[in-house]
């Protein structure tokens, strides 16, 4: 048993949750919506402190982020759980296994050991991932901490649900993230995720006035965001409110968890995405699950030649000299050493 963060008693044994923007009010012996914090008598609990249940050691393509040390490998862990309920979600089998079962899997993985283990693979980065690391944020956060000191970048692949106070606590150690922004409309938002899109445009706002580099991933899905009008809103919100130098991923949807009756993306949706965003002034437009597919290299901004070449999770080129560009000398946003 590990006390929780970021909660404060409410009347008799009942608690206030304050770690996301549910902000749960959650009575005694009863879970929040992410199944993995508990009132225990008026105590919360996080019931997944150093219980992983997924370690791996991935390209930090995969997250993805294109634009943090390309080419690196990243040590990869999750434990259980998630605050969003996605009809599509991808690790469904462990990210909504509390809301189908009691019991909390996982093997013991302590923050230490984390470390080590990605130090002994040659990672650059630990990504917390998979499932939701806010819901895990005590053990992230420890975690984070010793990778900082060891010289290790941390970075959270995330729904962007996080609530200000845990956000600001762990910015410190916190490199970079991967945001989903899932779509454009509220309609959308709660239909699909149950959560909310201001909740989320929100957390991407503080993400920038912290000073975290961020990328942002849209999953194209065929009849629920694929419009251009939900993807022209994406792609001027990151303009406008975040920067133009922000890596937007559009990425192909294919059919699972809730949602087989829909068809996979077909890869003019992702043209379509890519070019949105590239009329809307970014700088940096991929498209991904399709490798081969054009959107998967960085282009310099200024000169227009190739300053890092992709497919799939594999580099074909990298001329990034000192965080500038080989040819001519531009400055690149990022992190690359």
């Amino acid at each position: 048993m590990h006390e929780a963060r970021f909660w404060k008693k409410g009347e008799g044994d009942s608690v206030h949750c304050n770690l996301c923007r549910f902000h749960c009010h959650i009575k005694d012996g009863k879970r929040g919506i992410c199944g993995v914090r508990e009132n225990r008598e008026g105590t919360l609990f996080t019931l997944v402190y150093g219980k992983s249940i997924a370690s791996n050691v991935d390209p930090i393509e995969k997250k993805p982020l294109f634009h943090l040390l390309p080419g690196s490998l990243s040590y990869s862990i999750a434990t259980v759980g998630c605050n969003f309920r996605c009809l599509h979600c991808q690790n469904y089998q462990i990210a909504q296994w509390p809301h189908h079962k009691s019991s909390i899997p996982g093997d013991p993985l302590s923050p230490q050991q984390v470390v080590e283990k990605a130090l002994a693979a040659g990672c650059r980065s630990i990504a917390y991932t998979y499932t939701e690391p806010t819901i895990f944020f005590e053990y992230a956060y420890d975690t984070a901490v010793l990778a900082r000191e060891a010289g290790l970048k941390n970075v959270f692949v995330t729904n962007g649900y996080t609530s200000t106070e845990a956000l600001e606590t762990i910015a410190p150690y916190l490199d970079a993230a991967n945001v989903d922004l899932k779509g454009f409309t509220e309609e959308f938002y709660r239909h699909v995720t149950g959560a909310s899109l201001q909740g989320v445009l929100a957390t991407l706002k503080e993400y920038r006035r912290l000073g975290i580099w961020i990328e942002v991933t849209t999953l194209i899905i065929p009849n629920h965001n694929d419009d251009e009008e939900q993807l022209r809103g994406i792609a001027d919100f990151i303009a406008a409110e975040l920067d133009v130098t922000t890596p937007w991923h559009v990425t192909a949807f294919y059919p699972t968890h809730k949602m087989l009756d829909e068809p996979p993306t077909p890869v003019s949706a992702l043209e379509t995405a890519r070019q949105i965003g590239i009329d809307a002034g970014l700088q940096f437009v991929y498209t991904g699950n399709i490798p081969g597919a054009d959107g998967e290299s960085s282009l310099c901004p200024s000169c227009g030649e190739t300053v890092v070449g992709r497919l799939g999770f594999r580099l074909t080129e990298n001329n990034v000299q000192n965080g500038r560009c080989a040819a001519c000398g531009t400055a690149l946003a990022g992190i690359w050493q």
